[in-house]
């Protein structure tokens, strides 16, 4: 096994061989020392985003073949902490006492006249929401000048309260030095103190929410705000064309909601009980409105104070307003248990001071009702429910070794007492890609790989789909078939003719534990793969004696990988790898009693494909032609390279090729195909982009495969939908798309409207099944 290390800016990366997955971290250190010339104590490891420790196997990261391990060299020396050299920055605000901006009276009942603007503190308002244009009851806090130059914004009710402290505002030096310099010049001159009422464009009204205070202070212009509406209109009082408030909800106009202005545009009354109010809905914007509105509360509509009225105060009342309730689902009733806006444990709306709320799921819960209870408010800021709350103990911290994982945990390596180092095999190194163009119970071929292709190692050949397992012999399932065998030489009395060999079934031996071979000791079962192997013969399924094919080319076909471990009993075996022979039959299964001693089942299968067999002089010059060569692992080469002369299985290096083999075979196409793609002329520009690669053999279903390959899911299209900015789509792809709302091309964007319709591009997909048979199945 060997792995990639990279240096952290990626300026550097190694190859580390002669790993194994249980490979010690600190062992790894003292390879990268060598290569790198760089300390182990000088050395942090990262795989994945967490940091390698001490202690831990490769295993314990899933480390896998070839992959990345980033390497941040540590300086000699710590850099120094700043905080504790640098005295702490003094803010400003610091240098000189801080101000009370509240106004100076400790009753919220007396107006206070700020001297600019037209508003007083603490007058009961009305402030716009300009976020949904909706009027919310306030109260005034503080009156300023806005900075010279500056526009402020208005902020909603939603939006960021400005920042607090011990509940005082915190105001603007400039805004301070402004009104110091406006008292001092209005005591020096009598005759300037008509400017001391600024436009009303310049001031900034502070204010508070009634029924939001958790929003702060919020600063407002003074188009937001105006005095608190207090007169109720009666129907007889309504005119077409009058601006008034009335109640509205946007999402459900039947249910009570939030406060908007409004004209009146239709005043209907059929009967004393049975009238009709149609209003258009001003949301402040010269073109934010929403017409023929259906008003419901006809006994609740009020007149919009202009500015000048006479102003409130709380001595006054309180002039609140019904808005929606803040709970849908119990109507805010104080009465109904309700588990979404009180505890929901019990429901229960008492005890509201005794109620956390989660900073997570922003559900409320009483302390009695937690498990186990709490007999006091915490004094954490945060605070999360036992279901949001991450366990601490299972936090990996940096510095902080792996906590074992159950899974790991129950595996036969973890539970064993030997000490034999099973992660050098490439059969425990694990796939680094898997085959998605075909299902993993597809039978026949895998469209894009040849007769006569050759992979280094068994793992490969399951990364390419024609053989899924990566030690056992047989792939199949005991209700439906097998797919694919490897004929690999496991029993001495098999024989191998070339196009019709027998083969030996699995099971007989004992393997407990962690073992991948052992001697034979019971007797076989026609069970599991050895009943998949028999269900692909053409016969009914017989457990006792066998049976044996009416049409042996009616049965289901096989995939046949010779490997080159078989050598030493048959010719025809590679001499180095795993080659794929073709497809095969299944002529007859039968027990029998083998040189072991024990019943075992054998198959006697026979090939059954049309290209020629990778041994005879046709398939030899078809190979050839092909450019087919033995396939090694990424970074295989240049790890055996680097090997040690003193190590006992060093040769010399299987080299790349001086110069690539030139592929003399193109890529057939039938005449339907020809035909087909001529007349798909949305993709005509893909087309010529793929039929460029005819030359290359079978690489041209790789590069098919990646020009319409869809850019949601990462397949190859299935069902289709070329877009009118020739981009290819699955159709369940595109479909998902739009019930999200999002009606552009996935590719780029483009705007497809939301009455796009999705028209499936047969011809397309007539090609696809043609050039991918199977790969629809089970899509």
């Amino acid at each position: 096994m060997w792995i990639q290390v990279r240096t952290i800016d990626g300026k550097e990366t190694r190859t580390v061989e002669d790993l194994s997955r249980l490979t010690k971290i600190e062992s790894l250190r003292l390879k990268i020392q060598d290569i790198f010339n760089v300390s182990p104590q000088q050395q942090r490891l990262f795989y994945r985003g967490k940091q390698m420790e001490d202690g831990q196997t490769l295993f314990d990261y899933n480390v896998g073949l070839n992959d990345i391990v980033q390497l941040l060299i540590r300086s000699q020396t710590d850099p120094p902490d700043k905080s504790h050299n640098s005295p702490a920055p003094v803010s400003p605000a610091s240098s000189s006492p801080v101000r009370d901006t509240q106004p100076p009276t400790s009753s919220k009942n007396t107006l206070v006249d700020p001297g600019i603007g037209v508003y007083k503190i603490n007058e009961l308002v009305d402030c716009r929401d300009v976020s949904i244009g909706a009027w919310f009851e306030a109260c005034i806090e503080n009156v300023t000048l806005a900075p010279k130059g500056q526009i402020m914004p208005t902020k909603g009710k939603v939006g960021r309260p400005p920042k607090r402290t011990n509940g005082k505002l915190e105001v603007e030096n400039n805004v301070l030095n402004s009104e110091s310099n406006r008292a001092s010049t209005s005591q020096i001159d009598s005759a300037a103190a008509t400017e001391r009422k600024e436009r009303e464009e310049d001031v900034i009204y502070h204010i508070k929410y009634d029924d939001y205070p958790e929003n702060g202070v919020v600063e407002m212009q003074p188009v937001d705000v105006r005095p608190r509406a207090r007169t109720l209109l009666r129907w007889d009082q309504l005119q077409v064309g009058m601006h008034v408030m009335v109640n509205y909800n946007m999402e459900t106009p039947d249910e009570r909601g939030f406060w908007f202005d409004a004209e009146v545009q239709i005043v209907n009354q059929t009967s004393r009980t049975n009238k009709e109010l149609r209003v258009k809905i001003l949301l402040g914007g010269p073109g934010d409105v929403i017409g023929d509105c259906k008003v419901q509360f006809l006994d609740e509509i009020y007149q919009v104070e202009k500015p000048g009225a006479r102003a409130l105060s709380a001595a006054d009342g309180q002039f609140k307003r019904k808005s929606g309730p803040e709970c849908k689902h119990c109507k805010a009733d104080p009465d109904a248990e309700c588990r979404f806006c009180s505890c929901c444990v019990c429901g229960g709306k008492q005890d509201a001071h005794m109620q956390l709320l989660c900073d997570e799921c922003n559900m409320a819960f009483h302390i009695y009702c937690l498990n186990p209870p709490l007999a006091t408010i915490p004094d954490d800021e945060d605070w999360y429910c036992p279901t949001c709350k991450n366990d601490t103990s299972e936090v990996v911290k940096a510095g902080e070794k792996l906590k074992a994982s159950k899974k790991k945990a129950k595996m036969p390596s973890a539970t064993t007492e030997s000490q034999r180092d099973w992660g050098k095999g490439m059969a425990c190194v694990g796939r680094t890609k898997e085959c998605t163009i075909v299902p993993s119970n597809h039978y026949g071929p895998i469209p894009g790989i040849p007769v006569g292709t050759t992979w280094k190692f068994r793992v490969q050949v399951s990364e390419a789909g024609v053989h899924r397992p990566h030690v056992g012999g047989i792939h199949g399932r005991s209700n439906d078939g097998s797919y694919s065998l490897v004929l690999a030489g496991g029993f001495e009395d098999e024989v191998d003719r070339g196009d019709e060999f027998t083969y030996t079934g699995s099971g007989g031996r004992d393997l407990s534990g962690n073992k991948r071979i052992g001697e034979h000791s019971f007797d076989q079962t026609l069970t599991h793969m050895n009943r998949a192997l028999a269900l692909n013969c053409d016969a009914p399924l017989n457990d006792k004696d066998g049976a044996e094919s009416r049409n042996w080319r009616a049965g289901k076909p096989v995939r046949v990988v010779r490997s080159s471990k078989g050598r030493r009993i048959s010719k025809y075996a590679p001499e180095e790898g795993n080659r794929y022979d073709g497809i095969y039959k299944v002529v007859k299964y039968w027990p029998e009693i083998g040189k072991c001693g024990y019943l075992v089942w054998r198959y006697l299968l026979r090939r059954d494909d049309q290209e020629p067999a990778p041994w005879t002089p046709e398939g030899l010059e078809r190979i050839k032609k092909l450019g087919l060569a033995v396939q090694y692992p990424p970074g295989y080469l240049a790890a055996m390279a680097n090997k040690t002369k003193k190590e006992a299985c060093a040769r010399p290096a299987e080299q790349p090729p001086s110069k690539r083999v030139k592929i003399e075979e193109t890529f057939q196409l039938s005449e339907q195909q020809q035909q087909l793609i001529r007349e798909d002329t949305a993709n005509k520009k893909l087309w010529d982009e793929a039929m460029e690669h005819l030359k290359e053999g079978p690489n041209f279903l790789r590069k098919m495969e990646q020009i319409f390959m869809c850019v949601c899911c990462q397949e190859l299209a299935f069902q289709p939908i070329t877009t009118v900015c020739s981009h290819n789509v699955c159709k369940t792809c595109l479909q998902r798309s739009f019930r999200a709302k999002v009606y552009t091309c996935p590719a780029c964007r483009h705007d497809l409207g939301k009455d796009y319709i999705m028209t499936q591009n047969k011809m397309l997909q007539m090609l696809l099944d043609q050039f991918f048979p199977g790969y629809s199945k089970g899509r």
